[in-house]
């Protein structure tokens, strides 16, 4: 945490992130261009949506049901689409919807673009892999901008998730989470284990002196 602090309230850097976001971005991944709104979260400057989209270009999504559960870019949601995955992204931000949907269509892609509050608007349904980027820095966040960094002070989306995300468990599907080591991974693996969810490390990645985890979720 406080790596992360110290990184985002640099006076040099917080300037450099204004001028950067003050509109659109573009950012590309194996032939997918996309435009990231500035109320978006940036896979631009940050290690796990690489990671992450590294990681599924190796996995045999063809005909596979996978949700990517808060999606932001959406840029994971649409490689999995490009694969020949059945996806559906979901987001709590309307922006990062509106735009995820500009930018399949610009890429010819097809995807199922959802809102939803974590699982709320997913009833009864079942998935063969969902991957999840989540908040993991312990602060309230001040509005849906800062939901995609930060999940309240007393962990309060990791209380909401693991409890939902139990019931999408199954001995067949595979659910993915990436944390970083500047988070609290014991804590997030100790609410996790309350709903009886466990971690097992399939990536270690350290990139510029930052190391990532991508955690298979079983339960």
């Amino acid at each position: 945490m406080r790596n992360f602090l110290k990184k985002i309230t640099h006076p040099f850097l917080r300037l450099g992130l204004k001028i950067y976001y003050f509109k659109p971005r573009k950012f590309c991944y194996e032939g997918i261009c996309i435009k990231v709104h500035p109320d978006v979260f940036p896979p631009h400057l940050t290690l796990s949506t690489t990671i992450l989209l590294d990681f599924i270009k190796e996995k045999k999504l063809t005909n596979k049901s996978f949700l990517e559960l808060g999606c932001g870019s959406g840029i994971i949601s649409l490689f999995a689409a490009k694969k020949g995955a059945d996806v559906t992204a979901t987001d709590i931000n309307p922006t990062a919807l509106e735009f995820l949907t500009e930018n399949a269509k610009k890429n010819n892609l097809e995807l199922e673009v959802i809102a939803s509050d974590l699982f709320q608007s997913l009833p009864n349904r079942t998935f063969d892999c969902i991957v999840i980027n989540p908040p993991y820095y312990p602060k309230t966040p001040k509005n849906v901008k800062q939901k995609a960094w930060f999940c309240g002070e007393n962990f309060e989306y990791f209380e909401q998730l693991f409890p939902q995300l139990k019931n999408y468990s199954t001995t067949e599907n595979e659910i993915y989470m990436i944390l970083s080591e500047d988070c609290e991974v014991k804590k997030i693996k100790a609410i996790a284990s309350k709903s009886g969810i466990a971690f097992a490390i399939i990536v270690e990645k350290k990139v510029v002196g930052e190391k990532n985890y991508i955690f298979r979720l079983t339960s």
